[in-house]
């Protein structure tokens, strides 16, 4: 009903646009009849001067002045209309009925011919929400930046984007994210685990001594930050010292609430390094052990240093065929995809490293998150 009422409307002020010069012709004729008036008052000072009720100069003068007005009426009258000065009436009355019919018929013919009459209304409230969902999340994230770029000391903004980067796979973005952060809100526990687990993912999963810095100022401040703990047991891990990596990862547990939401992360570690949860840990679904994980991580490496060379070659290579078999059955494992290729160039097998990295392109091809932080630990490994 709304869309009829606009479209009667912009009719309406169409035809009043065609129809308002030809009212104007109108006007004309009544300027026609100011200059029938002057020329009458003009014979009527003559048949007074004739008459002898005027004198010789006073009918001069009478007819200056009238001539004077008869002129310049004449002249505004052909100023003011001169489209329509000498047009016949019935040329515009033609004109205005064309008008009154043919425009509103034509408009109608032409929505009725390009339009959508038949489609439903849509109310305005659910059109707005599709555009707002439809938003994409680069263009929420360019807005921030712009935002921060205008103000650089926003540090609510830095600590918005961060988690965000790391979600997409923009690590490097997320440490300096993160670094920022610190620079302008100060030290805390929270902010320097988080600036760890930033550089931790930089470096393709691996706890470098920075981040372990990080870390460890972290628990300096909070003994019990959650997240450092977690990844100073991972950083002993990579380490190879297994046993401490099990005892702050068993100390995690036996501090953690019933319906932690963590838990299970922590006993999934702890079995990669062959432990078991505390007793007094919450019960949940058996873990698989370590063995049974295809694919040889830093710590696998780390023990195979003291066996023979042929022992420690045949191990690793094992591990590798397995994690390779798997990928093949299922290509979407992303951390299968990236511990595998740090195994070739491990092993020195950089032709193998490059054709499983182009194995691993195509299986994540159609998805563009993975694929970006597959070629992010491509690019670590000089494998581009």
């Amino acid at each position: 009903m709304t869309l009829w009422l606009i479209l009667a409307l912009m009719t309406a002020a169409a035809i009043f646009a065609v129809l308002w010069p030809l009212s104007r012709g109108r006007e004309l004729a009544g300027g026609g009849n100011e200059l029938a008036v002057y020329r009458d008052q003009l014979d009527e000072v003559a048949r007074d001067r004739e008459a002898g009720l005027i004198g010789e100069a006073e009918a001069e003068a009478a007819k200056v002045e009238i001539s004077r007005r008869l002129i310049a009426a004449a002249d505004a009258a052909e100023f003011e209309h001169p489209l329509t000065a000498g047009v016949s009436p019935w040329w515009r009355r033609g004109a205005a009925i064309a008008g009154l019919v043919l425009l509103p018929l034509g408009a109608a013919g032409l929505y009725f011919a390009i339009g959508s009459p038949g489609l439903p209304g849509e109310p305005l409230g659910p059109r707005l929400a599709a555009v707002h969902d439809n938003r994409s999340i680069e263009s929420m994230i360019a807005q921030v930046e712009r935002h921060l770029e205008q103000h650089p000391d926003d540090a609510r903004g830095y600590a918005v984007l961060a988690p965000v980067y790391l979600q997409l796979g923009r690590f490097n973005d997320a440490v300096n994210a993160r670094r920022k952060v610190l620079a302008l809100s100060g030290e805390s526990a929270e902010r320097e685990a988080d600036l760890g687990e930033a550089l931790t993912a930089a470096a393709n999963g691996v706890v470098t001594a920075e981040a372990k810095t990080a870390f460890d100022r972290a628990l300096a401040l909070d003994g019990k930050n959650l997240k450092a703990r977690f990844f100073g047991g991972l950083a002993a891990e990579q380490d190879g010292d297994r046993d401490k990596a099990a005892a702050l990862w068993r100390g995690m547990l036996a501090d953690a609430p019933p319906d932690a939401p963590w838990a299970d992360v922590v006993r999934q570690a702890l079995a990669q390094v062959g432990a078991a949860a505390p007793p007094n840990a919450v019960a949940s679904a058996p873990q698989a052990p370590a063995a049974s994980q295809p694919g040889p991580n830093a710590q696998d490496i780390a023990a195979a240093q003291g066996m023979s060379d042929e022992d420690r070659s045949a191990m690793i290579r094992g591990m590798v065929a397995r994690l390779a078999d798997k990928l093949k059955q299922d290509g979407s494992d992303l951390a299968g995809w990236q511990r595998l290729l740090r195994a070739y160039v491990v092993l020195g097998e950089r032709d193998k490293a490059v054709a499983a990295a182009a194995d691993a392109r195509r299986a994540l091809a159609a998805d563009p998150d993975k694929l970006r932080q597959l070629e992010d630990a491509i690019k670590s490994l000089g494998l581009s």
